[in-house]
């Protein structure tokens, strides 16, 4: 099992659910973010005055998906969020030794 996170851009939420949902990723945690990387935020004019937005919105989905799922899964989350553009996101993914579904307690790749 693997532990895949991806950071996006809120506008290409639905597009990137709805991707995974079709090839079969049956879990996902979806969480606002803020935060910056390359992009260092930007200027903005409010009221006369300039000031700084550093910390842009972002979306964070988490997915815990078997080794079998996770190209695909990757695949599906970079087709849908790429613009091509700086910001739009990254993905990380990360080993998972077990997992357990709280209900009944199954372990493993079933309790997913």
């Amino acid at each position: 099992m693997q532990k895949i996170e991806a950071v996006i851009q809120p506008s290409k939420l639905d597009a990137v659910k709805d991707a995974l949902v079709e090839i079969g990723v049956e879990g996902i945690t979806i969480l606002e973010a803020r935060g910056h990387g390359r992009q260092k935020g930007h200027t903005e004019f409010y009221r006369g005055r300039e000031y700084s937005v550093d910390l842009l919105p972002k979306v964070k989905l988490e997915m815990v998906v078997t080794d079998e799922m996770v190209e695909k899964a990757i695949q599906a989350i970079i087709t849908t969020a790429r613009t091509g553009k700086i910001g739009d996101g990254k993905i990380f993914v990360s080993k998972i030794d077990e997992a357990i579904r709280i209900r009944n307690d199954e372990r493993g790749e079933i309790a997913l």
